[in-house]
């Protein structure tokens, strides 16, 4: 994109004040094996679009319909920098709002025409937001393995590349490799014992924190696997460790056990992965019921209302910890760390990594560099996308399977 200095003056008798939204286009990749959804908004100034993050990778086909068919239309013709008024009209036009699928269309829409405003005006995404309250960004990658020791060896491995936030799992989550007591002709779906999970996660814990000392944060993540009240057991057995959070203790329909987990427990508290309505956060925000907040920001509708909940958090002494998986594209990951930087409550940043393949077609994606990711200072978010390598990589359309979770007896249970 060639963009003139004096951002005023555009083309033949262009203006940034009548700028117009031209095109919306949708971009499905899979880079590596994970379906992304991708939106990118053209402007009536030639070569001026911008990117964003509308990745619900369970459900891709939905987000990119109602783009397509609902937002696009929307759009057209609008002016690309009422970001504001754009998300707040967009969000109510189908009346009914706050779901996954829409949340994630408008996510989509939202980066994009703030990558558009950042690249009218030359800088960088966070300098719109504020400006940096650090450097970079502290992250935390995953250690799993199938004892305690394999455990421990993947967090000295992450120590000696400098990250110092650790998330240990053994087996995944609620582990596997357990025993399970089962009926005759139990039904397909992925099996785990909560009992068994709960009594081995104080024991890896005990090994993991004995072995490594306690100069690296430790982190574990329930993903709502437990019953409430064996959650609170969990949350209390695991305080003489210090982890740095338990994340997902509950799921979002159990969220006024968190009133009595708080009191049972100091073992600070991360949730909010599935939210996607305010009514889920804002009570445990407001009832200083957790630490961290978990949001996948494309679920939530964008870095519009990320920029917004993060406020609401910093005022009860909530820190930011946005959800940063494979299922998150590097315009997503980019998004998450405009974020980080530029907000005083920040806490820590998942981090899942970019291959050779996610870089060959998301060209400026963010470093990492001795356990600090750095947004670059490219105008906008600073990625961008090669269309034509995002096409040798198309998305499959299967159902998950990790998501048919069962207890032993064949019972489905929220994963």
């Amino acid at each position: 994109m060639r963009l003139r200095t004096n951002m005023r003056e555009q083309g033949e008798g262009q203006t940034m004040s009548n700028l117009t939204i031209r095109d919306v286009k949708v971009i499905l990749t899979a880079p590596e094996g994970i379906n992304l959804v991708v939106v990118k908004i053209e402007t009536s100034e030639p070569g001026l679009y911008g990117l964003g993050c509308a990745t619900f990778t369970q459900r891709y086909l939905s987000v990119a319909a109602a783009i397509e068919q609902y937002l696009k239309p929307f759009l057209i013709g609008k002016d690309p920098h009422r970001i504001e008024d754009i998300w707040q009209s967009a969000m109510v036009s189908s009346y009914w709002r706050n779901g996954p699928v829409l949340n994630n269309a408008l996510s989509g829409i939202d980066m994009a025409l703030w990558d558009i405003k950042g690249k009218t005006a030359g800088l960088p995404v966070y300098q719109l937001l504020g400006g940096k309250c650090r450097e970079a960004a502290a992250i935390y990658r995953h250690a799993d393995g199938r004892d305690e020791r394999e455990v421990e060896d993947n967090v000295r491995k992450y120590m000696e590349q400098g990250v110092r936030h650790i998330r240990c799992q053994m087996g995944g989550y609620g582990g596997r490799g357990h025993k399970l007591h089962q009926p005759d002709n139990p039904l397909p779906g992925a099996y785990f014992d909560p009992n068994a999970y709960a009594r081995s996660v104080p024991l890896m814990f005990d090994h993991v924190r004995s072995a490594v000392g306690l100069e690296v944060e430790l982190l574990h993540d329930i993903h709502e696997r437990l019953v409430p009240i064996e959650a609170v057991r969990l949350a209390k057995q695991l305080e003489p460790y210090r982890l740095f959070f338990l994340e997902d203790s509950l799921a979002p329909e159990q969220l006024d056990w968190f009133e009595t987990m708080r009191s049972q427990s100091a073992t600070p508290i991360a949730m909010g992965e599935l939210f996607t309505h305010p009514r889920e956060w804002t009570p445990l925000i407001a009832g200083r019921l957790i630490d961290f907040i978990r949001c996948h920001i494309s679920a939530i509708g964008g870095l519009t209302p990320a920029k917004k909940l993060a406020s609401l958090c910093e005022a009860f002494s909530v820190r930011t910890a946005w959800h940063g998986p494979g299922d998150v594209s590097p315009v997503g990951h980019a998004a998450n760390l405009h974020l980080d930087v530029s907000s005083i409550n920040f806490g820590i940043q998942e981090w899942y990594g970019f291959s050779e393949q996610i870089q060959e077609v998301f060209p400026g994606c963010p470093e990492l560099r001795n356990g600090y990711a750095y947004p670059n200072d490219k105008p906008g978010l600073g990625v961008d996308i090669d269309e034509k390598k995002a096409a040798d990589y198309p998305c499959d359309n299967r159902l998950p399977e990790w998501t048919l979770a069962r207890t032993p007896d064949g019972t489905s249970v929220r994963p």
